[in-house]
């Protein structure tokens, strides 16, 4: 399989709309008590031909960029990686950006060994943290991958040299 990235365009928004509303089960992502949406993040996606294969959101804040979203619907083919590289390489170029970041959850035990593969570095738990945020995005379950219940918030870092 061949697949190449795209920085998404605002074209794209209802399509990363859908792409949220398929695979995250909304249109809204809520981190950190913070409510986010695909219409006010950038991001990337990989294609092959023309069917999304893969997507990844983020966005800049002070010194840092934050992974909001990532998604490859065709795991093992190397598309989360090189989905984070080309987020990590406009984060480089990006002036006084120096960390990538993300945040996941406790039951995510598939994620936390691809981030650190990649080089991240877990730098925070916030415990209890899931309580807030399903006041605000009610649909987020009781129990997640491996019926792990879903509890806490994981905060990782890439420091990115320049």
């Amino acid at each position: 399989m061949t697949f190449s990235l795209a920085r998404l365009t605002e074209s794209d928004r209802p399509a990363l709309r859908q792409f949220w509303l398929t695979y995250w089960g909304d249109t809204i992502m809520v981190a950190r008590g913070r409510i986010f949406r695909p219409d006010e993040l950038d991001g990337f996606i990989a294609v092959d031909g023309d069917e999304w294969v893969g997507l990844i959101t983020f966005y800049f804040e002070a010194d840092f960029c934050e992974v909001m979203s990532i998604d490859s619907l065709r795991p093992g083919l190397g598309i989360g990686t090189a989905l984070i590289n080309a987020v990590a390489d406009v984060a480089r170029q990006t002036a006084d950006c120096n960390t990538l970041k993300l945040i996941t959850t406790n039951d995510n035990t598939h994620a936390l060994r691809f981030y650190q593969k990649l080089g991240f570095e877990l730098v925070a738990l916030y415990r209890q943290s899931i309580k807030a945020s399903r006041k605000l995005k009610p649909s987020i379950p009781e129990f997640g991958l491996d019926g792990i219940p879903i509890r806490d918030e994981l905060e990782l870092e890439m420091r990115l040299m320049p």
